[in-house]
């Protein structure tokens, strides 16, 4: 839905928005106009424009549950800290409190390209691009998997010691506070994680949501990314917690949750298990506890899929394709069980 005027929509009051980027937006000319863009299922993206320049403004969603997921301060620091490393990101352009909106938002550049979000978006291309895209994605991830923390100014950003023991009663006290029905799975699925968490595989940078469409393709080469966007849940970790859940959202189980056709399920990109391989020789990295990498995937993907459903259920998502994503927590918990032992 677009937008023009001095209104609040969907979460944005142009005017007060405008008062902001005429402060600290060197670039902005005249009055804004807002988009309300498909495809996210968290914080809310709106393309927004003078007529002459594009921005990107991301802001957590309405009556979010789970706090801790929408930290808009944490995106822009990390996409910021990433602007001259190996990873591609949107240029920063600005942060604000919760002063202008009601709520702490980032501003980052445009970028053109292509974003994948279906099965039927990714099979218009031909089978050696969709292959090249999914490589690339995991040269991507190894890419970020080595920056040095310190040298991007991300010193202090994250604990990495300890980090697997905390995502496991983070995102349990997270499914204790946005839980819309009793999952036995849910709650097997977690004593089975707490006891069976390994020491780290190592501390990096991680992105915490790595998927096809939260990336944008080169329009003229899908197999080239131009940005990695959704940086919400970065943090420093151990960087095999995020090749566990990109390898996770290749689930079927995961569809649901993107309205039923979510591109990372499709049977024409590479397997798990060559995606795995691809990434254990670009990183150097021992894949050896896999299994455990890939039932935490698959707990966190049903917490967040059961965030969504309960902000569906009172009224507080935006866009479409919300009443699909509660059907996925279940199979996504069966799931998670059956993965603790899976090898490379």
């Amino acid at each position: 839905m677009s937008v023009t005027g001095h209104t609040t929509v969907d979460g944005l009051d142009l005017a007060a928005l405008e008062r902001y980027f005429d402060e600290y937006v060197p670039e902005f000319r005249g009055r804004l106009t807002a988009e309300l863009l498909q495809g996210g299922r968290s914080n809310l993206t709106y393309v927004v424009t003078d007529g002459r320049t594009r921005w990107v403004l991301r802001r957590p969603p309405l009556g979010g549950l789970t706090p801790s997921a929408h930290d808009m301060r944490r995106e822009y620091r990390m996409v910021a800290a990433l602007a001259d490393s190996d990873v591609p990101v949107a240029r920063a352009v600005a942060f604000a409190d919760a002063g202008v909106l009601g709520v702490p938002f980032a501003v980052v550049e445009y970028v053109e390209g292509t974003v994948i979000r279906t099965v039927e978006q990714l099979h218009a291309l031909p089978d050696r691009d969709i292959t090249r895209c999914a490589y690339s994605l995991v040269d991507v991830l190894a890419r970020l998997h080595a920056v040095d923390p310190d040298a991007v100014g991300l010193t202090g950003f994250g604990r990495p010691q300890g980090y697997l023991t905390r995502q496991v009663q983070r995102w349990y006290d997270q499914w204790q506070r946005v839980r819309t029905r009793e999952l036995g799975d849910m709650e097997r699925l977690h004593t089975r994680l707490a006891a069976a968490c390994p020491a780290e595989s190592g501390a990096s940078v991680v992105h915490g949501d790595y998927r096809i469409d939260n990336t944008i393709l080169d329009p003229a080469d899908p197999g080239t990314i131009r940005a990695v966007v959704d940086w919400e849940m970065a943090t420093l970790g151990d960087p095999l917690a995020d090749l566990g859940l990109h390898l996770v959202y290749a689930d079927p189980s995961f569809a649901p949750v993107l309205s039923g056709s979510a591109a990372s399920t499709s049977e024409r990109l590479p397997s798990a298990a060559d995606l795995a391989q691809r990434y254990a020789e670009a990183s150097g990295r021992d894949l050896g506890e896999l299994g455990f990498y890939l039932s935490l995937g698959y707990f966190k993907i049903a917490v967040i899929a059961e965030g969504i459903h309960a902000r569906f259920q009172q009224g507080l998502t935006r866009g479409t394709g919300f009443d699909t994503v509660g059907q996925a927590v279940a199979p996504l918990a069966a799931a998670g069980l059956r993965a603790t032992h899976q090898e490379l």
